[in-house]
This record gives C-alpha cells, sequence and structure tokens, in this order.
C-alpha cells in the first residue's frame, strides 16, 4: 500500500496561539466597525493591538514556527513584512511627534486663558494654524498607508507549503493590515474636520460631545469640539465661552495623554517585532 506523504507542518500544540491571535484580530475588527471615532475608542484599539503583538510574539519565537519559517519560499514573505515594519515604525513616530506639538499648542492654549490677557488671540491664531499644517502632514502619512494597504492586500494563495504554515504567515499580513488600520484611524482622528467632509473619512461615524445648551449639536471628536468652541470664543468674549474653550481644552489634553502612552507601548511592540523578524532570518 502507498504510504501517505507527510509535509513539513506545524503541530496541534501551535493552535490554541493561533486562535488566541484570531480572537484577538476579531475584537479589534469589532471595536472598530462598532465605535465612533474618539479617543477612547483608539485607547481600546491600541491596547489591543499591544495584546496581539505579544501574541504574534509568542508564536514567532516558537522554535516549531522558526523551523517551519526557515523555508526559503517562506523567507521572502518574511522579507517582506520586515520591510513594512519599518514603514509601521515610521508612522508610530509620526504619530506620537504630532502628538507632542499638539499637547504643546493646547497647553500654551491654555496658559494664555487662564492669564485672560491679550495672548489670547495670538494663542488662539497659532493653535489654529497648527491644525491646518497638521491636516496636510496628516494627508501624506495617510497615503504612505495607502501604499502599504496595497501591498498587503493580496495574500499569496500559490504557496506550496503546509496548510499550518499559511496560518502562520496570513496572521503575520493580518497583523500588519491591522496596524495600518489602526494608524489610519488615529491619523485621522488627529485631523478631523468640523464641517466638511473628507473623502478619506466619509465612512466614519460622528460622535455627538454636548453640553446642556448645545444638545443635538454633532462633532467628531476632542479635536474637534475644540475647534467648535475657539470658533464661539472669537465671536464673542463671554466668560461661558471661555469656560467651555478650558474644559475642552482639558479634555483633549487628557486624551493626547492617553493617546501618547498607548503609542509609546505600541512602539516598544513594533520594535520587539522587528527584532523577531530579524532573527528569523539570522542563520
Amino acid at each position: 500500500m502507498a504510504q501517505p506523504v507527510r509535509s513539513v507542518s506545524l503541530p496541534s500544540r501551535l493552535n490554541p496561539i493561533s486562535q488566541k491571535i484570531e480572537s484577538e484580530l476579531n475584537k479589534l475588527r469589532t471595536c472598530k466597525s462598532s465605535s465612533p471615532l474618539g479617543s477612547e475608542t483608539l485607547l481600546i484599539s491600541l491596547s489591543g493591538l499591544a495584546e496581539l503583538f505579544n501574541s504574534i510574539e509568542e508564536l514567532v519565537q516558537s522554535q516549531l514556527t522558526q523551523q517551519a519559517l526557515s523555508h526559503q519560499q517562506c523567507k521572502s514573505l518574511v522579507e517582506e513584512t520586515l520591510d513594512g515594519s519599518v514603514w509601521l515604525l515610521d508612522s508610530c513616530g509620526n504619530a506620537r511627534d504630532l502628538l507632542l506639538t499638539m499637547k504643546q499648542q493646547v497647553q500654551d492654549l491654555q496658559s494664555a486663558l487662564r492669564r485672560r490677557n491679550s495672548s489670547i488671540d495670538s494663542s488662539v491664531h497659532a493653535y489654529l494654524c497648527f491644525r491646518k499644517k497638521a491636516k496636510k502632514n496628516v494627508a501624506n502619512s495617510l497615503r504612505e498607508l495607502k501604499k502599504m494597504e496595497s501591498k498587503f492586500g493580496c495574500f499569496l494563495h500559490m504557496l506550496d507549503v503546509d496548510y499550518n504554515l499559511l496560518i502562520v504567515i496570513r496572521l503575520l499580513r493580518e497583523l500588519s493590515a491591522v496596524t495600518i488600520s489602526m494608524f489610519q484611524s488615529l491619523f485621522v482622528f488627529l485631523s478631523m474636520p468640523v464641517t466638511t467632509r473628507w473623502s478619506l473619512v466619509s465612512k466614519l461615524k460622528a460622535v455627538t460631545f454636548a453640553t446642556a445648551s448645545e444638545k443635538d449639536q454633532k462633532v467628531y471628536n476632542e479635536v474637534g469640539t475644540v475647534d467648535v468652541a475657539l470658533c464661539s470664543l472669537h465671536k464673542s468674549d463671554a466668560k461661558t465661552d471661555v469656560k467651555m474653550v478650558q474644559l475642552r481644552l482639558e479634555t483633549l489634553d487628557c486624551s493626547i495623554t492617553g493617546l501618547e502612552a498607548g503609542l509609546e507601548r505600541l512602539f516598544r511592540c513594533l520594535l520587539q517585532h522587528r527584532v523577531s523578524l530579524l532573527n528569523l532570518l539570522t542563520p
């Protein structure tokens, strides 16, 4: 009788790891599709993404996975993922720089409002100029992410390798895809316009941040609420308008602080992931 041919495969004990990763991927997809684009949603996504990288790290560090990925055909895919990791690190760095600058602008504006002197107008002008410039930088970052998205969008089905190994490769690609998607959401959050419709964000939902005097008014997120408040402040010097701006700036400042911490954690995960990929290619 002919004996069955045994291919290189990952034993079934790897399944719990891959199932865990699949579960974390589904949570991230659900979070993005069901929640509006506010800082809370982004913080949940950043935390979930960091956990996902930790799970992927467990999978990649497995000796079984490393042996399977040592095949030359798979190395090319690892190299492709490695190249993408550089872009992801750059995107993370750009987002951190943008958050840092925004935080400084917000704090300068808060300081001017506390002093209640002639520097308020110049501080508001400086903040609005920053927002305008930030949108241009974000547009460039989104274009780069779009290129990455198209690169990882097609999966190679013709690989002559074991099914379990294909699962590992697919998970690596989906990790890149979900990270790209998260950065896209973050950049859109930081540049969301208040009244105009931007084609890149047409699918995103508005979030309601209403006070007792502005029920049913909808803006996009914490960044947008500051824009609305500054427009009101520009038209009137009422104390209530100043207090409203201060409150919203404080909310935005707290949101930025949380996002900075989340990005810092993710940046470390991205670095570790790149190191692991390099180790896979090292003889």
